[in-house]
């Protein structure tokens, strides 16, 4: 029945197709009956009028059951051959599926294989850069040692392989070398030969070779210990040797010996001379000189300072010892022609407190304070200059360590490292200037402050010494008014 609902529609258009088609039919039997009269045979006109009079039976048309029949019947066989077809398909669908999974894994286990390829391969490659870097460094080592050898070994080996890579022969021939060179050092030998005097004349001789650590110069002219000259040549480095070179050639052995040890005899050896004052100033440069003029400023003001504190704070006790006993008596005109006889702060402060005697009290300290800051100025005369060189010393030394840095940079951006001399003047100036600049700053700060607590104790003194004035000469006035009443 679900098969019939579904076909419904296509059997209302079977049945529209089959009554088009019965009438059609109908057309054309019509027509073939209207042909078949118009045809004139004049043997048979007799028949055809019998015939005439009969009617003729009319054509049977196929029933709407019949056409669904007919095409229930077509849809059924269709439906059969679709089935047939849709299971080859699935059947050749099934079989192209098992294929691809059988292609699939056996890819899938040929990239198994490849990645395990692959990963040996990664493990041999890094093994063959590891040891394309050990034979790298192998080489590295085996060149930097037979340059050490060119430079140790001297005239004893020589290498000659230019820009090729040293083979077996090669080291064979350095290590005889180097064995040689050991064996020789172990000895004492002498041999004809030339060097240089302490005043550079160089002249012929005879040098003890005290294996190849240290050699000795016997000549007319000069005899002594030698050192590298560079280049391969030697110098007399010390003439008090000379009696030691003397004994060593004639076979014996001084005690205790002088000795000058080198390593190489390429690179010259100088004598150092310790350096003068202005020597190193001038090694720091403009900010150097300045450095030092700046410490001989606060120098001059350090010493002119102690000398104005000395003068004002030594005569403190002896003004006081010389006009208190003017002062208790009530004396003053005594009292302050002792003062002008002295000479100093102090006796400034005590003058002006004595002249001021008669008015009261807290006037007289007024004045005895206004006095006492009159001399301030005096008594603090260059301490502040001193602290300003003090704070700025450190500051133009870390200027010339800044300037000489840059000095030094650029003097490697133009001619590199190679040579160590040419760095040599902006490091002094780095350095020097540093040290300047703390060996003035450091004192002129310790002194600027000694210096000021003394002026501040000479402050304290002049006001205590004027106190004791004030007082004195209020108990001399209590004194006579109670004598006189």
């Amino acid at each position: 029945m679900s098969g019939l609902t579904r076909s419904i529609p296509l059997s209302l258009f079977l049945l529209f197709f089959a009554t088009a088609w019965a009438q059609e039919d109908s057309t054309r039997a019509g027509d073939d009956s209207a042909a078949s009269i118009d045809e004139p045979p004049v043997a048979e006109e007799s028949s055809a009028q019998e015939s005439a009079a009969v009617p003729a039976p009319e054509p049977q048309q196929p029933s709407l059951e019949q056409a669904y029949q007919r095409e229930f019947a077509f849809l059924q066989g269709q439906k059969r051959d679709l089935e047939q077809r849709l299971a080859r398909l699935e059947e050749s669908i099934e079989t192209e599926k098992s294929q691809l999974q059988s292609e699939i894994r056996s890819l899938e286990s040929e990239v198994v294989e490849m990645r395990g390829r692959a990963d040996r391969m990664d493990d041999l490659l890094l093994e063959s850069e590891r040891a394309v870097q050990a034979a790298r460094e192998n080489s590295d080592v085996l060149a930097a040692t037979f340059t050490q050898a060119d430079f140790t070994l001297e005239e004893a080996w020589t290498s000659e392989l230019g820009d090729q890579a040293p083979g077996a022969e090669d080291v064979r021939g350095l290590f005889e070398a180097a064995v040689g060179f050991l064996d020789r050092g172990q000895r004492v030998w002498r041999e004809a030969g030339e060097f240089f005097l302490a005043d550079g004349t160089r002249v012929d001789g005879e040098i003890i070779h005290v294996g190849n650590i240290a050699a000795y110069g016997l000549s007319p002219r000069g005899n002594g210990a030698l050192a590298p000259a560079g280049d391969g040549e030697l110098k007399i480095w010390d003439t008090e040797t000379a009696e030691q070179a003397e004994a060593l050639a004639a076979g014996g052995m001084p005690d205790p010996i002088s000795i000058f040890l080198f390593e190489s005899l390429n690179a010259e050896v100088e004598q150092k001379t310790a350096q003068g004052l202005f020597e190193t100033v001038s090694s720091g440069g403009v900010i150097g000189w300045i450095i030092f003029f700046l410490g001989l400023v606060g120098l001059v003001m350090v010493i002119l300072r102690i000398i104005f504190l000395q003068r004002a704070g030594a005569s403190t006790d002896r003004i006081l010892d010389a006009v208190s006993g003017h002062v208790k008596r009530g004396d003053r005109a005594t009292a302050l022609e002792v003062l002008k006889q002295k000479k100093g702060s102090t006796a400034r402060v005590v003058s002006a407190t004595i002249r001021n005697l008669d008015r009261d009290r807290e006037h007289v300290e007024d004045i005895v304070s206004e006095s006492i800051l009159h001399e301030n100025t005096h008594l603090n005369r260059f301490g502040a200059l001193i602290i300003v060189i003090a704070a700025v010393s450190p500051l133009l030394g870390l200027l010339g360590t800044v300037t000489g840095m840059i000095a030094t940079f650029d003097v490697i951006t133009e001619f590199g490292t190679g040579d160590p001399k040419l760095l040599s003047g902006g490091i002094s100036i780095a350095l020097v200037t540093t040290e300047l600049g703390l060996i003035v700053a450091i004192p002129m700060l310790l002194f600027g402050n000694l210096l000021s607590g003394w002026a501040e104790r000479i402050k304290d003194d002049m006001e205590q010494a004027a106190l004791r004035v004030i007082n004195q000469y209020s108990d001399s006035l209590r004194s006579g008014a109670n004598e006189a009443s």
